[in-house]
């Protein structure tokens, strides 16, 4: 009988191993080390950008850059509802509304149209998303943006290493969130970091999430410091970052290899006509952190479904029912988000990683083939 097949399987070696213990056996480094200032140090160096603080989530990572904008009561922020639901949470977190705008058919991501229809005098800044591993229209969102006098945070999640025009995503936006949760592109098992060239927001971010300290390593000054805003505790622990230094050695031969796999994919169903997978658009890279098919309709994906699951393949619906569907994002008016709830009925994401081997993915499209001959 074949193996099961995961979502996602994390990629790993003696070299993560390896720091992680030297990390520990330090003794004395455990919160805030050297592993921390190395990973900041490539990082800036990987994105060829100014500033990059690490913190404990992406998550963090936004509520920080919301922060820095200065984002808060009585501001409005423009948002996908085809999204993680931290997207739209952290808006919430810092005060602010989160008002969702429509998505694009092709990239999924911020449809520049239904952002510009959406913004009013309360619109403080826009937080698009860089879905499934590829861009969004950054580019067209950066020219709203500027046009309207607005803060533009990317939110780039499931991006590391994606590419528009030749620019690495992260780098566009006035501030960026990335995330190296385990099923991440580069994991960490949680983990975030905030990236941008602007040392005002930089500094705020970075004090924000030391407990509003203004500047210092707390564990290794005399004194008790000094605290001028009220901040958080969102700091990475040093083994955390052992592992990020080592994964980042890595992540371009890790990206390389998920490419391979979709490749693959990309062969095996061109001739299923009842999907249709998610590809980058023209000028951009996909990083592929999750290889996502659009069936033709919500009943075909269930019917895949079905299949899968007997064949022991998982697979995942990022993202249905969309947050305005959903909890406390339901209440209000949500007009004009045709596109979202459309896409969110028909997606799923299957097996995506890069040592899913080359008869695992077979297995994968020869269950879909057979269930839609």
């Amino acid at each position: 009988m074949s193996k099961p097949i995961p979502l996602f399987e994390i990629s790993w070696d003696e070299s993560d191993v390896s720091n992680v213990v030297q990390s520990i056996s330090r003794g004395g480094y455990w919160a805030k080390g050297p592993f921390v200032d190395e990973f900041e140090t490539e990082l800036k160096s990987y994105f060829g950008i100014n500033h990059a603080t690490t913190v404990n989530s992406g998550t963090t990572a936004l509520v920080a850059a919301l922060k820095a904008c200065g984002i808060g009561e009585g501001d409005e922020v423009i948002v996908p509802s085809f999204t993680f639901i931290a997207t739209a949470n952290v808006v919430k977190l810092v005060g602010a509304e989160p008002v969702f705008a429509d998505i694009e058919d092709n990239t999924f991501g911020l449809d520049p149209e239904s952002v510009r229809s959406k913004i009013t005098e309360d619109t403080a800044g826009i937080i698009p998303v860089h879905v499934y591993g590829a861009p969004c229209a950054i580019h067209e969102l950066q020219e709203i943006a500027s046009e309207n006098d607005l803060w533009l945070i990317e939110d780039a999640a499931e991006a590391f290493g994606a590419t528009t025009d030749g620019e690495l995503v992260g780098t566009i936006g006035d501030i960026s969130a990335l995330s190296f949760c385990q099923n991440k592109i580069l994991p960490t098992g949680e983990g975030g970091a905030i990236i941008t060239d602007n040392s005002a927001l930089a500094q705020k971010a970075s004090q924000f999430g030391n407990h509003g300290r203004v500047e210092g390593d707390y564990f290794g000054s005399v004194g008790s410091g000094e605290y001028e805003i009220v901040g958080s505790n969102y700091r990475m622990p040093d083994m955390v970052a052992a592992v990020g230094c080592a994964q980042l050695e890595k992540v371009d031969e890790l990206i390389a290899q998920r490419q391979q796999v979709a490749n693959r994919y990309l062969d095996g169903l061109a001739d299923i006509d009842a999907l249709t997978p998610h590809e980058p658009a023209a000028g951009c890279s996909h990083v592929y952190q999750l290889f996502t098919v659009l069936f033709d309709s919500k009943s075909d994906r269930m019917a895949a479904i079905d299949a899968l699951s007997d064949a022991e393949i998982s697979a995942k619906i990022y993202w249905d029912p969309p947050l305005h569907q959903t909890g406390v994002f339901a209440e209000g008016n949500h007009d004009g988000l045709e596109t979202t709830e459309s896409i969110s009925s028909r997606v799923l994401s299957l097996p995506m990683y890069p040592s899913l081997t080359p008869n695992d993915i077979d297995r994968v499209v020869s269950v879909l083939a057979e269930t839609f001959k």
